[in-house]
């Protein structure tokens, strides 16, 4: 990754999106923040047409901003799935995906009946439902596994869900399922790291974790009111960036406003710094949470 790292410092614009993998036509829980190169604080934008994003509208954002500078933007959604502890993403599965891209098409392909890029379709296939904890049961071959960025995560700072989780508080399973479609269509018009080596194409796609800035930050949400925006200015602040109106609301049903506006401010701040982009070959594999 290292031949990479030059066009790293050259990015324009930073956008930080919250993620929601529901089976609804629109997902109340997406929000998008952006913030450009500087210190100004990160502006929440809303979809042109409708009262919330989908992620198919996502993907047509993506599309229209491709036509601007260089973009750095920050998904939360695991990009791929364990490999390293069972040497394959579904161990003891006959002819597995081996690649992170043959994955996404693989849960591409057993969803393509689902519009909106919904990933639930895999919990209706038992050979591959039986590795997950999902709404309908709780696989034979579920467990907790855990990707090496989440392990390195954990013993620095906090953990995400495991990958195979699709239920409870926090769970990010199924938003990945869905994410993972959404790589799939997208994969020929940006680079996604740390997976694809950066060319010419100017969006680069990498995984977030709002939650770990947040902490990174040393703020943790209240136990009621999550994060209010006196405890969001001080994480903006770790990360060398201006304050949020005062008049500022913060949004969503998770506080979705909240975690896509620290994910637009650290990208830009840990973007600049050469050891994020250094992270370990398992990654190819893997992928890696960015900033971890």
């Amino acid at each position: 990754m290292t031949n990479l790292i030059n066009l790293y410092y050259k990015f324009d614009t930073f956008v930080g999106i919250d993620w929601s993998g529901d089976k609804n036509k629109f997902q109340k829980g997406i929000s998008v923040a952006i913030c450009n190169k500087g210190k100004s604080a990160p502006k929440i934008i809303k979809p042109s047409k409708d009262k919330y994003w989908s992620r198919s509208s996502l993907l047509s954002l993506i599309k229209e901003i491709k036509k601007e500078n260089n973009i750095l933007i920050g998904i939360d959604f695991a990009f791929s799935y364990p490999f390293n502890d069972g040497l394959s993403y579904f161990p003891g599965l006959s002819k597995p995906p081996s690649s992170p891209k043959n994955l996404w098409r693989l849960i591409n392909d057993i969803n393509k009946n689902f519009d909106n890029f919904y990933g639930g379709g895999v919990w209706k296939k038992k050979i591959f439902a039986d590795y997950y904890n999902s709404p309908s049961f709780k696989g034979k071959k579920y467990q907790s596994r855990r990707r090496q960025t989440e392990i390195d995560a954990k013993n620095k700072i906090y953990s995400p869900s495991p990958t195979f989780n699709c239920v409870g508080p926090g769970s990010v399973g199924t938003g990945s399922l869905a994410g993972m479609r959404f790589l799939h269509h997208l994969k020929d018009q940006v680079s996604i790291w740390p997976f694809d080596t950066i060319n010419i194409k100017n969006i680069i796609l990498v995984e977030i974790f709002p939650t770990y800035y947040f902490r990174m930050a040393g703020i943790k949400p209240d136990k009621t009111f999550g994060y209010n925006l006196k405890k969001i200015n001080e994480a903006l602040k770790f990360f060398e960036c201006d304050n949020l109106n005062s008049n500022t609301t913060i949004n969503g049903p998770d506080q979705d406003d909240a975690d896509a506006i620290i994910s637009s401010a650290a990208l830009r701040n840990l973007s600049k710094k050469k050891e994020v982009w250094d992270v370990p070959i398992i990654s190819e594999k893997e992928g890696w949470i960015f900033g971890v």
